[in-house]
């Protein structure tokens, strides 16, 4: 009998970071940990990491105006708009509450789909320990980025297209037109959404799909609201043309990136690392300059370039990273026996739950546990332990964590040289380097004590 992961938020330790107890939920396996527990815990997002990728995903939704579905709209849009404030007589005031209804009903029905995926990827969340899953979500995610390079048209059924294209006055038209643009605009934008509800629905975190699908739908609406608000801007707008498909082939290389994001676990040593600087390569070297995509604009070849001259930078910045990153902790695996050697050593241990599907994991792995002085003192005066629960199953692991109360992974557990732990220093995120070693100097500390 294995337990369920779930926490709540009691307090914080005394460098910030929150504690979590455990609510006592029935369970089947820790190794459907991720979704159980994403709800509550801090999430595979957080932090920078959770700006950066929401600041990635609002650009990338500002960025889907420039494809070849979306783009002709945006001159429909202001004209309904501007007639919406004419009609009414009310000027710039009823424009404003108009794009708001606009950007609100685009944002409430991309942002269910975001629940929707996260709530129903409880099950996805658990089977991602699966190779074979990852080696799936990974292969969808590249058909979606294939239509997106012009290989294969999503279409949706006409009478649907048909229905979401009507148009409707006042206010509940506004809010009718930002709910259906997303299958007006489905054969372009389509794709990409669809690789990031696989993406959300992965993570099994409610209020995440949420904030995810709102940012996206606010950069999506964003700049058609300011246009709506401003319409005598229009004409200074660029004509269609061969940008609109290049700007298309970017957000397939998105969704080709994801893929190999997918993958990184299943991936020995820096192969994940490898792989995605390999994406980054290719990418820079389509869109730079193998793609023949044209356009009237004087500056468009100048910004084939600079795309493709910043992705190779990226391939080059994640090679050297990995060429350049030293050794890490050696670790040893769980036994009674090496517990015992570290009691009559009189050294500490940490003990590190661990799982390949995990990103705070893999992120402790990767930066916390190779940096140079965390990877020195736990060579010389700690013994390093990691119990690897990526596969779901294993008696004794099962039993390990039952004893050590593991709720979820990452969990890092502090014991002193008496073999007792820690509890006020149990990690159950990432933590940089600079803050795990005042951990290990407490933990220390508490020897002399």
């Amino acid at each position: 009998m294995a337990v369920q992961l779930g926490y709540k938020n009691v307090s914080r330790d005394p460098y910030g970071y929150p504690q979590w107890q455990a609510r006592g939920l029935p369970v089947a396996s820790v190794a459907a940990a991720p979704a159980a527990a994403a709800s509550d815990s801090p999430g595979p997002l957080h932090g920078w990491a959770m700006l950066w990728t929401l600041t990635g995903i609002f650009f990338g939704g500002m960025a889907l105006n420039l494809t070849p579905c979306v783009y002709p709209m945006i001159p429909i849009t202001v004209s309904y708009f501007g007639g919406q404030a004419v009609k009414g007589g009310a000027g710039r005031g009823r424009l404003l509450v108009s794009g708001l209804c606009y950007m609100f009903g685009l944002a409430l029905s991309n942002s269910l789909l975001g629940v929707v995926a996260s709530l129903t990827g409880g099950l996805m969340g658990a089977m991602l320990q699966n190779p074979a899953v990852l080696v799936v979500v990974a292969a969808v995610l590249v058909v979606f980025a294939t239509s997106l390079f012009g290989l294969w048209e999503m279409r949706l059924p006409s009478g649907l297209t048909q229905a979401a294209s009507r148009s409707y006055s006042g206010y509940f038209g506004s809010l009718f037109m930002g709910i259906t643009l997303g299958v007006v605009a489905a054969p372009c934008i389509g794709p990409f959404v669809l690789g990031l509800l696989t993406w959300v629905a992965s993570m099994g975190s409610p209020w995440l799909g949420f904030v995810v699908f709102f940012t996206l739908s606010l950069g999506l609406g964003l700049p058609l609201f300011l246009l709506a608000m401003f319409s005598g801007q229009l004409e200074r707008l660029p004509r269609s043309g061969g940008w609109m498909i290049w700007v298309r082939k970017i957000m397939g290389w998105v969704l080709v990136a994801m893929a190999a994001h997918f993958l990184r676990p299943i991936l020995p040593g820096y192969g994940g690392d490898v792989l995605l600087a390999a994406v980054a390569a290719a990418a820079g070297l389509h869109l730079g300059w193998l793609d023949k995509s044209q356009a009237n604009l004087r500056a468009f070849p100048l910004i084939k370039a600079v795309v493709g001259i910043v992705a190779l930078l990226l391939a080059t910045f994640l090679v050297t990273t990995v060429a350049l990153r030293g050794p890490g902790v050696v670790w040893k695996a769980y036994s009674e026996e090496v517990i015992d050697e570290a009691k009559a050593l009189r050294k500490p241990v940490v003990i590190d739950f661990y799982a390949t599907w995990c990103t705070p994991c893999r992120e402790l792995e990767e930066v916390t546990f190779h940096h140079t002085e965390v990877v020195g003192k736990a060579r010389s005066r700690f013994v390093m332990v990691k119990v690897d629960v990526t596969k779901g199953g294993n008696p004794y692991h099962e039993e390990l964590l039952k004893r050590y109360e593991v709720k979820g992974v990452p969990t890092v557990v502090f014991l002193d040289a008496e073999g007792r732990e820690r509890a006020d220093l149990r990690l159950v995120d990432f933590l940089p380097p600079e803050q795990f070693l005042q951990r290990m100097a407490e933990v220390e500390a508490s020897m002399t004590k």
